[in-house]
């Protein structure tokens, strides 16, 4: 009882407590027919056991004829007696010639039933005239008898019906008009029998009663062949719609093994989808549909381009429409096959959202069909709990949580809610499926002769070797060399380009470790530049000559190397104190134009693990990957003279907005301040001018190394124009950026710089600080009050120094450092 839903629990012990009240309540005071009794109640248990199992029902009810004997002694005997008769009938029924033994509850409920029913029954009977303790006649039981076999009928299949759809989450209705409905002719000729039974009784004494049992009996036989060919008729049917089953779950394991899509992965959305269309109450053959359409429902991908499937990022417009186009496609190649159940406005539909803002129709609420909902719920669990190109595998409880975001937003509250409190039992169902699967897999497995290892590619299953795996084998080297071919040319740096190779490598040639050596050619020593996996921590310091190593003689030879020994490298390189798990590597040279620029090394732990297939992917990839890092190098080396200062080194203005953006809208988010500080080299004009531009640019430097070294290592310090360095300082308040200030001024006048030996020159910088949020929201506002107060700073240290400099207007200097803040604050807006 505990497997059953909350209500269905509540609803099964109210009708058990009922019939037992009912039972002690009702419980005949003496029996005028003793003998009588016992003969009915046992001829009651023994018909029981003649039964027929309901083949519309999903529970496993049955109904037998003891209903006709049932009733006769609610004519005969009264309700009070005749609740112990149907009680025992009801528990022989569900004892004996059973394949599964009932549970307790289930026996006990259909025992409360009957005793509820003939209680109904009987006081329908007597409400409508007939007398207490005798038989009407012909005319007068007319009536009594058509009102308690129509209350019969109806309070037993209704109690029956409702316990069984409140334990499969299916509607009421539907339960009852398939299962029981057809059955009303049965209670109304074993009433009309036993009533001419309790007639032939009542007028001839008992001898005359067996007669009665040839109707029943007839009755019986009648059923039983009837429901007889009914199951077998649904029995062929359910193996031919297995067989089309089949045939459609094999053509879609084929079209999803380019996903690498394994067969308990299909046959467990399956499973969810349609569990989740009974819970919901969904017809037979609608069932049916879902679950073709959980096999079928992306078939319209075959003409979505498979670049924009696997695609790591985010897609562009029109890549999305391509994507938008597939349950369409889809719909219209299912749509030509006549399946006798919905299966292409499933497909066309499974990717409409809740609230109107899916495709390709923009259907909203209840107009998206519930298969459709369904399977837009069961998808969309599994594609987050499954490793896609663009996401990471989510834990369930992750998934859960999103699932249950989107409820009502994308997708049905309802079905949502269903299928959250049903995962755990899916569960449960889905890992004993398979099990099955991999015991199947395991038993066809050994009665075949072994077949070789794959050359490659790494086998993500320990089952056999099938063609679905042949089909993603050759998907996965296909799209590996176009995915590395389609990296080329695009601006990313050595270690960004390496670890899309390596990430996309690794579905062609397996390897513990992956690294990439490059070539200087005046030094003719190979670096690794890149490396990931085992030990590759220690592969980082390798550093050999040309021809020395494994590296250095494909540099020499500039020929793959096949299963050497990787401690050779460690070796040239002087790193003999280290020990590696390595043990066979395979590498091979990158060529650009002739012209030598590195190699590509890939390790395993296992000894002579690389076959010529591997050497024959590798190269191919080799050639490929030659002309994306050399593009790689080169947009590095541009992208660092773009973003630097030729004479100090430092940073540029074109670095400072970027990093400056960046820094003020994450102190945004976390509510933390940033301080920018603008300084200016004081009398770098009189440098210049009196000693020369080339004694300017040292002291610059000076300046720039200084700096450099004064700030922390997440801070930056700019080369923003002539004399003019500005500071960028994460986390820092008014008070620290004061401190900062006078530390820099200090440090700056402390340094010994000589315009020529013999020949000191004091140097001084001029600084202003403001502070994020406080002085400024925008970088614009920052610059602007740093500057001012810059220029403020400036005047007063020249007034502190006797008026030496010469860069400023002595009046504009006074006034300067006479602004006050608020006018500091309105000059950054630019209303001075």
């Amino acid at each position: 009882m505990r497997n059953l839903p909350l209500v269905a629990r509540i609803y099964v012990s109210t009708i058990i407590a009922l019939g037992a009240g009912l039972l002690v309540w009702c419980f005949p005071r003496s029996f005028h027919q003793p003998t009588f009794f016992i003969v009915l109640l046992l001829l009651s248990s023994v018909t029981s056991v003649f039964k027929v199992k309901l083949p519309l029902a999903r529970s496993g009810s049955t109904m037998s004829v003891s209903y006709a004997v049932d009733f006769a002694s609610l004519l005969l005997l009264g309700p009070n007696e005749t609740m112990l008769v149907a009680a025992a009938s009801a528990w022989s029924q569900c004892t004996f010639r059973i394949t599964e033994r009932n549970a307790t509850h289930r026996t006990l409920f259909s025992m409360a039933c009957l005793v509820v029913t003939v209680q109904a029954a009987g006081w329908v009977y007597y409400a409508l005239g007939a007398p207490v303790g005798s038989l009407p006649t012909w005319t007068g039981l007319a009536r009594p008898l058509v009102g308690a076999a129509t209350v019969y009928f109806l309070v037993n299949t209704a109690t029956i019906a409702t316990a069984i759809a409140l334990s499969t989450r299916q509607s009421l209705f539907r339960i009852w008009n398939e299962n029981f409905l057809w059955s009303a002719p049965s209670y109304f000729v074993g009433a009309a029998v036993a009533s001419l039974a309790a007639l032939v009784v009542n007028m001839s004494g008992h001898w005359l009663a067996p007669l009665a049992a040839a109707p029943l009996y007839l009755t019986y036989r009648t059923y039983k062949v009837y429901l007889g060919r009914i199951d077998d008729e649904q029995r062929h049917v359910r193996e031919v719609s297995e067989l089309h089953l089949a045939t459609i779950e094999a053509l879609a394991l084929a079209i999803d093994a380019k996903d690498q899509t394994s067969t308990t992965h299909i046959r467990r959305v399956q499973l969810y989808a349609a569990e989740l269309a009974k819970a919901l109450g969904m017809a037979d053959t609608d069932i049916q549909g879902v679950k073709t359409a959980a096999l079928l429902h992306d078939i319209g991908k075959l003409a979505v381009p498979e670049h924009i499937l696997s695609k790591p990022g985010p897609l562009t417009p029109e890549e999305f429409q391509k994507i938008r186009a597939h349950p369409k496609v889809g719909a219209e190649i299912i749509g030509a096959v006549p399946f006798p159940y919905p299966v292409a406005p499933l497909i066309l539909c499974h990717h409409e959202r809740w609230d109107g803002k899916g495709y390709p129709a923009g259907l909203k609420g209840e107009e998206i069909p519930l298969g459709a909902r369904i399977l837009s719920v069961v998808d969309y669990f599994d594609a987050l709990m499954t490793e896609r190109p663009y996401h990471k595998a989510m834990s369930e409880e992750a998934a859960l949580a999103l699932l249950q975001q989107e409820a009502g937003k994308g997708l049905d509250p309802v079905v949502v809610s269903t299928f959250v409190e049903m995962l755990p039992r899916l569960n449960e169902q889905a890992a004993t499926l398979e099990e099955q699967l991999v015991r199947r897999l395991s038993l066809e497995e050994s009665q075949q002769p072994g077949a070789g290892q794959p050359a490659t590619g790494l086998t993500p299953e320990p089952s056999k070797q099938n063609v679905f795996e042949d089909i993603a084998l050759a998907h996965r080297e296909i799209y590996a060399l176009y995915e590395i071919a389609q990296a080329m040319g695009t601006s990313l740096g050595v270690a960004d380009t390496m670890a899309i190779i390596a990430a996309k490598l690794s579905n062609l040639v397996p390897f513990s470790c992956c690294a990439l050596f490059l070539y200087d050619e005046e030094t003719e020593i190979l670096r690794c530049k890149f490396a990931t996996g085992a030990d590759s921590n220690l592969i980082q310091q390798v550093a050999v000559r040309s021809g020395e190593g494994l590296t250095g003689w494909v540099a020499r030879n500039r020929r793959p190397l096949v299963n050497a020994r990787p401690s050779a490298d460690l070796e040239a390189s002087g790193l003999t104190a280290r020990a590696t798990t390595l043990q066979s590597a395979l590498v091979c040279p990158l060529v650009q134009s002739d012209r030598f620029i590195g190699a590509i090394a890939v390790y395993h732990t296992e000894a002579a693990f690389y076959r010529d297939d591997h050497r024959r992917l590798l190269d191919r990839v080799s050639e490929q990957a030659a002309a994306v890092i050399s593009n790689s190098i080169m947009y590095e080396q541009t992208k660092e003279d773009s973003l630097t200062d030729p004479l100090t080194g430092l940073p540029n203005t074109r670095f400072l907005f970027m990093h400056l953006t960046r820094e003020l809208a994450r102190a945004e988010r976390l509510k933390s301040e940033v301080s920018l500080m603008v300084m200016d080299l004081d009398n770098f004009k009189d440098i210049n001018d009196n000693h020369g531009h080339h004694v300017g640019d040292r002291a610059l430097c000076e300046v720039a190394k200084l700096l450099r070294t004064a700030i922390r290592p997440y801070d930056i310090c700019v080369r923003y124009a002539g004399d003019e360095f500005i500071l960028v300082l994460s986390g820092c308040g008014e008070e620290e950026a004061e401190r900062k200030r006078q530390e820099l001024q200090e440090q700056i006048e402390a340094v010994h710089f000589e315009a020529r030996p013999g020949k000191p020159v004091r140097l001084g910088m001029s600084v202003g600080a403001a502070v994020f949020p406080q002085d400024g929201e925008v970088y614009e506002a920052l610059l602007a009050t740093a500057d001012s107060r810059m220029y403020q700073n400036k005047a007063m240290r020249k007034r502190r120094v006797g008026g030496r400099g010469h860069d400023l207007d002595e009046a504009i200097l006074y006034r300067l450092a006479d602004l006050s803040e608020h006018e500091i604050q309105r000059a950054a807006t630019g209303i001075i």
